[in-house]
């Protein structure tokens, strides 16, 4: 039995523990690093079987299949993982002629996409099928904070962001989309109202850092790369004028990446640019880590082949 001296000393030895714990957890969490997968895809355009294997260069690749099983492995090894798209969905094969986007939007459904943005394209069948495929078969949102759909049969069928709590790391998605003058018919595009991506997507971004303190602002644009001698905004022109969007998933131009292009914002800051070119050919992957004493940093990128063997 214990004296009271004895007793005395346990008791403020166990409530010192208890004090300390926290604080001992919050120190080692201060070092230790939450880790975030970001998956992407751009410009699928309704690819949802491979290429035939007519000894074309893509054949046997691509295919929903494929990128399922990819998508469904990754997520078994990893906690934290975000499926994003930058648009274009619709238009390039007979499935698209035949269904007008329904088994596209089912697919991306049935692979668990958090979200994805607008592309020119998915105006071919017209904004009351969008619309229609959007709302009977979407189980994820279409991002796009600069097209102003006020009566027309999208409004209200998009949302400008969206925040996505991952374990203890809050991500902002938002997205942009590019001028439908001259390149989406008019009789498709209809009274929607194009307001400047820039503009518009560091009002969001800013909302979504500093409002909502987000530990990472990711803009989905369908702006296109880069363009030589043309008076466009870019998603080169968006990161170089930005000042609080970390990364951009872009699409439109087809553009393969081998690894994350890298700007500098308004601020100094450092901002990503990623594209996986089209046809779902490739799962981009980005890998960030973050941690309390380096911030966020990417520590691993890969451009994942789709095919049937890559696939499983």
């Amino acid at each position: 039995m214990l004296n009271r001296k004895k007793f005395l000393q346990q008791s403020f030895l166990s409530a010192g523990a208890m004090l300390a714990g926290p604080a001992i957890a919050e120190a080692a969490g201060f070092f230790d690093p939450l880790k975030l997968t970001i998956l992407h895809t751009n410009d699928t355009h309704s690819r949802l079987e491979p290429f035939p294997m007519d000894g074309g260069r893509n054949q046997g690749m691509g295919g929903v299949a494929a990128r399922a099983k990819l998508i469904e492995d990754i997520r078994a090894t990893e906690e934290q993982v975000l499926l994003l798209d930058a648009g274009d969905i619709f238009q390039g094969t007979p499935y698209f002629n035949i269904y007008k986007g329904e088994p596209e939007i089912k697919a991306m459904t049935m692979m668990g996409y958090d979200a994805c943005t607008i592309g020119n394209h998915d105006f071919d069948a017209g904004m009351e099928n969008l619309a229609t495929q959007l709302t009977r078969h979407a189980r994820f949102p279409m991002l796009v904070s600069n097209y102003d759909f006020s009566g027309t049969p999208m409004e209200n069928k998009t949302e400008p962001y969206r925040i996505f709590k991952k374990g203890k790391l809050t991500i902002g998605v938002l997205g942009v989309s590019i001028e439908g003058k001259g390149l989406i018919p008019d009789n498709l595009f209809g009274n929607t109202v194009y307001l400047d991506p820039v503009q518009k997507a560091n009002e969001t971004a800013a909302f979504l850092k500093k409002r909502k303190n987000c530990d990472l602002v990711i803009c989905l644009s369908h702006l296109g790369n880069q363009y030589k001698g043309y008076d466009k905004v870019s998603d080169e022109i968006l990161a170089r004028e930005s000042e609080h969007i970390d990364l951009i998933i872009g699409g439109h131009t087809h553009t393969f990446l081998d690894q994350p292009l890298l700007y500098k914002n308004k601020s100094g800051n450092d901002v990503l640019v990623n594209q996986v070119g089209f046809a779902g050919l490739i799962l981009g992957r980005l890998d960030f880590e973050f941690t309390k004493f380096s911030g966020k940093k990417l520590v691993k990128n890969h451009a994942i082949q789709v095919s049937q063997k890559s696939g499983g």
